[in-house]
């Protein structure tokens, strides 16, 4: 009898009734670059929770009584502060179209010039979208 239900799915899926890959779909390179300019576009226009959309669940924690939008926003004061940061910033999403992106079942990278935090670029397919992790 278990093989009756898998029939059926495998001739729905051969119908086109069922999106192929609809039971595990992950996140696609568009997908991922939609979610890098959406952060690179926050951190240019210093908009913490904006930023914070598009971390994952460990990095957008309240921490110390901060929210993730308080914290970010002080990183972005900072790197804007620095020497050359919004050039940077600036760059990086000029970049994110051509990109290479590569992506491994749940996990995906990107190659900005700049790596987004602490030197990578790594994001995690959760939720349906895709969000950066550390």
């Amino acid at each position: 009898m278990r093989s009756r239900p898998l029939a059926i799915l495998a001739a729905t899926l051969a119908l086109g009734a069922i999106p192929a890959g609809a039971a595990a779909s992950t996140g696609t390179a568009s997908g991922l670059r939609h979610a890098v300019t959406r952060l690179l576009t926050a951190e240019l226009g210093r908009d913490g929770a904006g930023a914070c959309a598009v971390l994952d669940a460990a990095l957008s924690a309240t921490v110390d009584g901060q929210s993730c939008a308080q914290r970010w926003e002080e990183r972005i004061d900072r790197m804007l502060a620095a020497h050359g940061g919004a050039r940077r910033l600036r760059a990086d999403l000029r970049a994110v179209a051509a990109a290479p992106v590569r992506i491994a079942g749940l996990h995906a990278t990107i190659g900005l010039p700049h790596p987004l935090l602490d030197g990578r670029s790594r994001f995690y397919w959760t939720d349906s979208c895709w969000m950066l992790t550390g």
